[in-house]
């Protein structure tokens, strides 16, 4: 039976679920053994063992894994993104785990929260304080197991009352028809958000969003005005939005909406264009929705433009573009929603290749200058660093997507330079030699 001590702590799962025996540091003669793990409840008992082998450095074999990059000191706001880097090398290519306060990051349940990279990377959306803790990439092959150096993620918390960023627009509606009112409230901690008429709860209780909440109405058949409430520990706020059936009869001049967007599905980083055409007295205005929310054209830096034919034109599509998109017409005798599309962004994986190559032989006089440029693409970019025998020229935590140049100034004596292309498909090097005439 181990118990904690000196070098040997044993650190429960949340729940009791299991444990993780953590040793540090190793000691070959006396650590490496055969390590059985038994559960045991109620109902009996089950075993499984695993051997631990303890290798001195210069024991290490060929394709032992390499931690390349590893996770940094890093200090986020709440909610924000906490992003983890981790890349690794070995051969077999190694698979990347993480740890968190010792113990597996299991993302399947964090609801698409924290999310592992294709380059290896931890990247957590929406951070929490419970997100905060000491962070461990690992990089495991069938030659073994290396860990990264632990780095520390902090969470700083900003306390902001609740305000509302998107609120209800009040809409006229013929007997018997839909519409969609979005309500979005910002704050630190972030409001939940609910809907009410009148005095009733139209939101469950146990089932209350946060930051956002849509009310979906159909067969709608007399006017009322409903109620967004969003409430924090800092305080409640709402705002009303009134609902009015106006016709049994569309009036004459009502939108209409006559071409909607159809599903559509992408390459990254090509062009999506969804269309819209309306028609109506007086001609309606055209604005785009997706997952109800309106789609502000201002802040893509152009990437996103809506078209003077109505249609919204998506360029250099991200995996962030997916989603559900309506285009909604209005004028003065109401407003008109088209049918919901889902546009999907596909994405291609590639091994990383250079695309240029730093000139493989340079002849220069001592104390002269060199530039050496390395580039190279793929699916995910990888990162791209110099090397000097064992010795990273590029600082781990500023290492460049795609371009490296290389500066070399006051040259004394000739060396061999390698070029190394990283990305979670593989490793790609290329050496330079650089002689002093």
């Amino acid at each position: 039976m181990i118990s904690s001590g000196q070098r040997y702590e044993v650190i429960d799962f949340i729940g009791g679920s299991g444990s993780v025996l953590r040793i540090e540091p190793l000691k070959k003669r006396q650590d490496e053994a055969v390590y059985e793990c038994v559960a045991t409840n109620s109902a009996g008992q089950i075993s499984t063992s695993t051997n631990l082998t303890v290798l001195r450095r210069d024991q290490l074999p060929q394709g032992f894994p390499s931690i390349d990059l590893g996770p940094r000191l890093k200090v986020v706001e709440r909610y924000g993104i906490a992003t983890m880097r981790c890349a690794a090398s070995g051969t077999p290519n190694p698979e990347i785990t993480w740890f968190k306060d010792f113990l597996p990051v299991n993302t399947s349940n964090s609801n698409g929260c924290i999310k592992q990279l294709p380059s290896g990377a931890l990247q957590i959306n929406q951070s929490e304080e419970t997100d905060m803790g000491i962070y461990e990439c690992v990089a495991t092959n069938s030659e073994g197991t290396r860990y990264s150096a632990p780095a520390n993620l902090y969470m700083r918390v900003r306390r902001v009352p609740p305000r509302f960023s998107i609120r209800p627009q009040n809409s006229d509606i013929m007997r018997g028809g839909s519409v969609n009112i979005t309500c979005v409230a910002v704050g630190s901690p972030m409001p939940y958000v609910t809907w009410m008429l009148g005095s009733e709860d139209l939101t469950p209780s146990d089932d209350m969003p946060l930051g956002r909440n849509v009310l979906e109405l159909t067969d709608v058949r007399q006017s009322a005005n409903y109620t967004c409430v969003a409430m924090s520990s800092l305080g409640t706020i709402e705002t009303g939005v009134q609902i009015t059936v106006k016709w049994d009869q569309l009036p004459q001049g009502f939108p209409s909406i006559d071409l909607g967007p159809q599903l559509k599905v992408v390459e990254r980083s090509r062009m999506a264009t969804m269309r819209c055409a309306a028609s109506g007295t007086p001609d309606p205005e055209i604005t785009w929705f997706k997952d109800f929310l309106p789609v502000n054209t201002s802040n893509s830096n152009g990437r996103i433009k809506q078209l003077p034919s109505g249609a919204l034109q998506i360029n250099q599509s991200e995996e962030t573009d997916q989603g559900k998109y309506e285009c909604v017409a209005t004028n003065s005798e109401g407003t008109r929603y088209s049918a919901p599309a889902n546009l999907y962004v596909r994405v291609r994986r590639f091994y990383p290749r250079f695309t240029v190559l730093p000139q493989k032989n340079s002849d220069i006089m001592r104390g002269g200058s060199v530039n050496l440029t390395c580039e190279a693409v793929g699916e995910p970019m990888p990162y791209v660093k110099w090397m000097l025998g064992d010795e990273d020229l590029t600082p781990e935590d500023d290492m460049p997507i795609r371009r490296n140049v290389l500066e070399l100034t006051d040259v004394r004596q000739s060396a061999n330079y390698t070029c190394v292309a990283i990305s979670s498909l593989g490793i790609l090097e290329t050496e330079v030699q650089i002689t002093v005439k």
